[in-house]
């Protein structure tokens, strides 16, 4: 982000208070710990009895179930590493000014999430013929929009049916936090993270599209306020490089010595596996191909590597753009929306060489 983009208000600042980004050195780390993954909540962190939680599966399903933890411990378990990333990643670099979350780069982490897969208890529920939809609905409330609600979306029959798309109990080997979701949460690899609801209550199969406000009017790409948009959903490709030397602590502005420089990072799409990933060391002015690395898993973000040479002596800006199989590239610029979502223009790190 520019330094010269517009000051923040005490809504950012608070909202910037309660959530925090994974450190991108911490990008070394192909599972993301559990303290530095992500966070984003939206309303207040529930509490909850996990002896009398229970999860209600209803609406158009031919055998409404009530399950209580042990329940959904005691079905067969799956683990998966998924890379997820929030849709408001890179909102401020945006211009004009979105105010919201403001974050810079950090907003996403890769995590092993176990639990049940949700394909099973939706075809245990007996899901009818005429379901269109599956609404998950949260144990957080609020006010958005001007609009109080229990934070829900929704997925169609199809979307909700894929065999990766879990309900997780579990993150890296532990319990989940309260912060991310205790004691269950739906976890859909490849799309947003407002996708994957926390602190669950509910999954209601309905007839009719759902129409809460967290589906119909938050998350949509949108040019202006009248604008009905689309609907934010599967992750634009990204790259972050682990800024190298030493930062200066206001500006994070990097000092590195003169000589070859490894530079690192994560790439990862929700639209095609990650085929390259280009390094650029002059503003992208001339790009280079990097070295792939390993991925944590199929829905998980892949290493890649490139060997800097400095050529000089003073200030450099660094860059890096992911491609996919979809054939999709980061762009180097943001587009603006209303929401300031799903902005993957190019990382860009300020470096002087001594």
């Amino acid at each position: 982000m520019a330094l010269d983009q517009p000051m923040f208000d005490l809504r950012e600042l608070q909202l910037a208070a309660r959530n925090h980004g994974v450190p991108l050195e911490a990008l070394r780390y192909p599972i993301t710990p559990v303290g530095l993954h992500y966070l984003l909540i939206h309303f207040d962190i529930p509490a909850v009895d996990p002896g009398s939680w229970r999860l209600d599966v209803g609406g158009a399903v031919g055998f409404p179930l009530s399950l209580s933890l042990d329940d959904v411990r005691a079905r067969p378990q799956v683990s998966v590493p998924v890379t997820m990333e929030c849709a408001g990643n890179g909102r401020a670099g945006v211009s004009p000014h979105v105010v919201s979350q403001p974050w810079v780069l950090e907003a996403v982490g890769t995590a092993e999430w176990t639990g049940i897969p949700l394909r099973g208890l939706l075809e245990d529920a007996g899901l009818a013929d005429e379901a269109v939809e599956v609404v998950f609905e949260g144990l957080d409330s609020g006010i958005d929009g001007g609009v109080e609600q229990h934070y829900a979306r929704s997925l169609t029959v199809g979307q909700a049916m894929a065999d990766d798309v879990l309900l997780a109990h579990t993150v890296n080997g532990d319990p989940l936090p309260p912060q991310h979701g205790f004691p269950l949460r739906l976890v859909v690899p490849g799309w947003y993270g407002m996708t994957s609801v926390k602190w669950l209550r509910s999954i209601t199969a309905v007839r009719e599209p759902f129409a809460g406000y967290q589906q119909a009017q938050a998350y949509r790409m949108r040019r202006s306020e009248d604008d009905d948009g689309e609907p934010v959903s599967l992750i634009a490709p990204r790259a972050l490089m682990i800024p190298p030397g030493i930062p200066d602590f206001l500006t994070r502005a990097r000092l590195v010595d003169r000589g070859p420089v490894r530079i690192e990072g994560r790439a990862w799409s929700g639209r095609g596996d990650i085929v390259g990933v280009e390094f650029s060391a002059d503003g992208g002015g001339s790009w280079a191909e990097a070295e792939l690395g390993e991925s944590a898993g199929r829905h998980a973000w892949r290493g890649w590597s490139y060997l800097w040479e400095p050529a000089a002596t003073g200030a450099c800006e660094l860059c890096c753009a992911a491609r996919d199989a979809a054939g999709n590239r980061q762009p180097p610029h943001a587009s603006w929306n209303v929401g300031g979502y799903a902005n993957n223009a190019v990382q860009r790190v300020a470096v002087a060489v001594r």
